[in-house]
């Protein structure tokens, strides 16, 4: 905590704090440039898979529209490549999407199980997950993808992203792109799992060049599992599947298809008891027997790009997006000290009925401007999104159980599942990138995006419009990057970005009236590749403040109120490096400081500052490690390590979900040239942790335990 301690400086702004911080971070690689250079001239010239080109010199779609490699992007982006998919044996895609520097799950039923905190702000209000750059607009959380068999990388861009992506993206963005069609011999894949806890799992992946011009990918996957809690069963099937025409070699056209049907695991957390967690309860379920849980979602696009010449691309997807949500269970659990019962609540039934149709197009122009080389990208984005809630005003109760013994009993409600509102969305933006080389080491980085939304919704039961909203915001970004060497740049840039108090279909009467919560952040960091293009590393120091929070009103707690401000400073680095031919390493951690800086609740009637609190279910310290080496033919062992420090179920702190570390190993044997055996181990030392409270603040989520799988992967 000293070194974020020491990144305000009260006398200066908040640009010069950051860029204060240059003079202790830049030398930390211009102190190792002699040693390096003279190291890599005594060491033997070392090939490695999946580094050549380096990782920092691979362009990504995901940190600008110009398609810019991380080295020459002002702001921190990160790639999960399919190699450390496949290595780490993450399946669930949030599983793997944290592997990320800062990035920590909040997943629950309520969010689909998809939510995510970064750099200290948290779920699908701020920050904003994509699937193959498009935005599913407005929900209150995403069902699809939810599993990595087609998943070809994950990008991660950390820190607004309002300039490139529109509203809710304060913390982040996470773009998860899938495999795609491609040129070359047809080749297919089938991998089988089995492990404890009832794990079975099949996929099927098939692409390559049907002709000339024809070309396709098809992946299947299914899985089902008994869970880590007493009837926690699951059971999930996912396709995704595109064929690609091109036309000729300037113009391409792709239609795509994704669709997942999930039943995930029927789980609401865990009671504390006398204000603490019991180990007795781990595996404790106290749902009704009849719950259910499922998600349907589809995805079809119908994309093209035109390239008339090496200096312009054209491109443009038109979209419909599907997704009918559906919950009916007990959700809300407390202990009786008077009666040593756990007493049920909240019986819930709703349903989400949301569809969104929609075009993105831009163009990319690469030329020169007063004589200097010059890119820049223009384009518009326009969707109209419905978003139909049913639900029976989550009352009802099954009785109380035993916390032990519970006998689940059955879903019981007095009050009608009918459908209440309907919420409407037409959503247009406009929006630009440029970047101006102004020497051959120093380049400008900048983007506008204007976004005009108008919500409406409408009261199904009475009949009539409960409010129509139209809100409007422009987010901005600059930033420059300085090439010290050929593969080591510095950078620094300052961004504004806007989130709404609610997902935008979500908008209640009472929220609608609310302005958008804003934030801006300044951030400076370094890049480099280094030992022969054998390691990189980054390192990122960054400060975000964000204002017009909602909060209970002090005078009438039964009212909100838009007040106050909270912040994050922060510092986050990366490394990766083959140690050795057959040694490969990978590290990222993140430190930051998430405050309440003006933040006021109402607790029985009296306003209550929360200055200087922790913002719940933020952890202050993230860590992960992956080390893979292969010490025979043929043979490879890996493992790693996953803290997440400690985080806060309320917003006094008194309630505190301890920091817990998870290890995972794997053994793999190549046994021929297209057939991997893989034996991996999950949490192996069965460490009790828990993810996250969200129903009620002494409810938590409890985590995976100890679990052990075997897998089959053969290419033919």
């Amino acid at each position: 905590m000293n070194a974020i301690s020491a990144l305000p400086v009260p006398s200066l702004s908040r640009l010069a704090r950051a860029v204060a911080c240059l003079p202790w971070v830049a030398p930390l690689a211009l102190m190792g440039l002699p040693a390096i250079a003279q190291e890599a001239t005594t060491l033997p010239t070392v090939t490695v898979t999946g580094q050549n080109p380096p990782r920092l010199g691979r362009p990504t779609s995901t940190g600008s529209n110009l398609d810019l490699t991380p080295m020459q992007t002002p702001a921190s982006v990160d790639v999960i490549t399919r190699e450390q998919l496949e290595a780490r044996g993450d399946a669930s895609l949030v599983d793997a999407i944290t592997r990320s520097p800062g990035i920590s799950s909040l997943a629950h039923p309520g969010n689909s199980g998809s939510s995510l905190q970064a750099r200290g702000f948290i779920d699908t209000t701020s920050v904003m997950r994509l699937y193959d750059g498009t935005r599913q607009y407005g929900g209150v959380g995403l069902s699809f993808p939810f599993d990595t068999w087609a998943i070809d990388r994950i990008e991660v861009l950390r820190g607004p992203a309002s300039v490139i992506y529109g509203d809710g993206a304060i913390g982040g963005v996470v773009n998860v792109i899938p495999k795609k069609p491609t040129r070359g011999p047809i080749r297919n894949e089938i991998q089988a799992t089995v492990g404890d806890e009832g794990k079975r799992a099949l996929a099927f992946g098939s692409g390559g060049a049907i002709n000339d011009m024809l070309s396709y990918r098809l992946d299947v996957s299914g899985d089902r599992s008994a869970g880590w809690v007493n009837r926690g069963d699951s059971r999930n099937v996912s396709f995704s599947g595109a064929v690609q025409l091109d036309v000729s070699p300037e113009l391409s056209v792709k239609l795509s298809h994704a669709q997942g049907n999930q039943h995930p695991m029927r789980y609401f957390g865990t009671p504390l008891v006398n204000g603490r967690q019991l180990s007795a309860l781990r595996d404790k379920n106290y749902n009704v027997a009849d719950s259910e849980i499922k998600y349907r979602d589809r995805w079809t696009e119908l994309s093209a790009q035109w390239s008339p010449n090496s200096k312009v691309v054209v491109r443009s997807k038109l979209y419909h997006i599907q997704s009918d949500r559906y919950w009916r269970n007990a959700e809300t659990y407390a202990y009786n000290a008077g009666t040593g019962l756990i007493d049920r609540s909240g019986n819930t039934q709703i349903a989400h009925d949301q569809w969104q149709v929609g075009n993105t197009t831009d163009a990319t122009i690469t030329g020169s401007l007063f004589g200097l080389a010059n890119q820049v990208s223009v384009g518009f984005d326009v969707n109209t999104s419905s978003f139909r809630h049913r639900n029976n005003t989550y009352t009802g109760s099954s009785g109380s159980v035993d916390p032990f013994h519970p006998v689940p009993g059955y879903f019981s409600t007095e009050i009608p599942f009918i459908p209440r509102y309907r919420n409407q969305a037409d959503q247009y933006s406009v929006f630009a990138e440029d970047r101006l080389e102004l020497t051959s080491q120093w380049s400008v980085v900048g983007g506008v995006r204007y976004d005009h939304a108008e919500i409406s919704r409408k009261n199904l039961i009475a009949s009539t419009k409960a409010f129509e909203k139209t809100y409007s915001n422009t987010g901005w970004r600059i930033g420059t990057v300085y090439q010290l060497q050929p593969e080591l740049s510095v950078y620094a840039q300052f961004s504004k970005a806007a989130d709404p108090v609610a997902s935008m279909l979500f908008l209640s009467p009472a929220n609608s009236v609310f302005r958008l919560s804003t934030g801006e952040q300044v951030e400076v960091g370094i890049k480099q590749t280094f030992w022969d293009k054998r390691g990189d590393w980054t390192l990122a120091v960054y400060d975000i403040n964000k204002k017009n929070l909602l909060t209970r009103d002090t005078t009438n707690p039964a009212l909100r109120v838009q007040v106050g401000e909270r912040s994050s400073r922060g510092v986050e680095g990366t490394l990766s490096l083959a140690l050795t031919p057959t040694v490969q390493l990978d590290a990222n951690a993140a430190v930051l400081r998430a405050r309440y800086d003006d933040f006021r609740e109402s607790v029985g009637g009296v306003a209550v500052s929360r200055n200087g609190n922790v913002p719940t279910d933020v952890p202050e310290r993230l860590a992960n490690v992956w080390v893979g080496w292969k010490f025979l033919p043929g043979w490879t062992g890996s493992g790693g390590l996953r803290y997440v420090d400690k985080r806060y179920a309320d917003n006094a702190n008194t309630l505190k979900l301890p920091a817990y570390t998870t290890t995972n190993l794997a053994l793999q044997w190549q046994a021929t040239p297209d057939t991997l055996l893989t034996l991996r181990g999950f949490n192996v030392f069965d460490k009790h942790y828990f993810t996250t409270s969200y129903y009620t603040t002494s409810q938590w989520f409890v985590g995976e335990d100890r679990r052990v799988e075997l897998t089959l992967n053969h290419r033919f």
